[in-house]
């Protein structure tokens, strides 16, 4: 059976490239690209077009529940199992620069970045984990032993920002929050997803410095090899996926494979 992903934040970035990648990569696969506003999203739709009948672009605002639900009631109807799903979309901060002092913090700022970064993708997985669940396996590697298979494979992009353990730096209250809580999430995930049969693994990964607007601020304090097109990273990420299994489950992975502290 044919695989079936789903991109969370496809319009542009590291969503949009994902969609692409997996179109090239895996010829007989189906996309579901969500994103806020379809109609403004003019590079995914060309996408879509280029690819007639493997492409399903979907509205979904991932900080409204109804939405999510709506959109997995869709995907259940037309497909009845997803493979893997990918929570890409992001915001480091309402006002587009990271909190550099205490004195910069806002409630609203914190629970804006929160819902978008957080909420929005552990929403994500309550309502398409049994399409997960029924998923056949299309990516990752399954071990030789059944008990271990998995049915489906959820990733959350996540920042090396996020993990507590290394962060040496401060600042950036929201967004290091935000993605922190986003890795407890994809943990928890892990160990209730893990439970029976069929199981789906659950990971976080961190897709370096990206150039994309969320980054653009601070590219001037980024050494250029060190800077990633959203091609590159996604092709680094995929590799990483390609691998996954259940006894890799509930952890967190850079760009280059290597683990990710909490």
């Amino acid at each position: 059976m044919a695989a079936v992903a789903v991109v969370q934040g496809a319009s542009r970035g590291l969503g949009l490239a994902f969609c692409r990648h997996i179109l090239r990569s895996n010829t007989s696969a189906s996309v579901i690209a969500t994103c806020r506003n379809p109609e403004g999203a003019g590079e995914l739709m060309n996408l879509a077009a280029l690819h007639p009948g493997k492409v399903t672009v979907l509205k979904l605002d991932v900080n409204r529940e109804g939405d999510i639900r709506e959109t997995a009631d869709q995907v259940k109807q037309s497909f009845g199992k997803v493979d893997l799903l990918i929570n890409s979309s992001a915001m480091l901060h309402p006002s587009g620069k990271g909190e550099t002092s205490l004195r910069d913090v806002s409630a609203q700022g914190i629970i804006s970045t929160l819902t978008t970064n957080t909420v929005g993708p552990l929403v994500m997985a309550k309502y398409f984990a049994p399409l997960l669940q029924k998923g056949t396996g299309g990516f990752g590697l399954q071990p030789p032993e059944k008990a271990k298979h998995h049915g489906g494979i959820i990733v959350n992009i996540t920042a090396k920002v996020g993990s507590i353990g290394d962060n040496g730096l401060g600042g950036w209250y929201s967004y290091r929050m935000s993605k922190a809580a986003l890795n407890m999430a994809t943990r928890n995930l892990s160990i209730e997803l893990s439970r029976g049969r069929p199981k789906v693994v659950c990971v976080s990964l961190h897709p370096g410095t990206v150039n994309t607007d969320l980054s653009r601020p601070y590219h001037r304090n980024v050494p250029q090899d060190k800077l990633f097109s959203t091609e590159r990273s996604v092709l680094q990420l995929m590799s990483i996926i390609d691998t996954l299994n259940i006894d890799k489950t509930g952890k967190a992975y850079n760009w280059d494979g290597s683990e990710l502290p909490w």
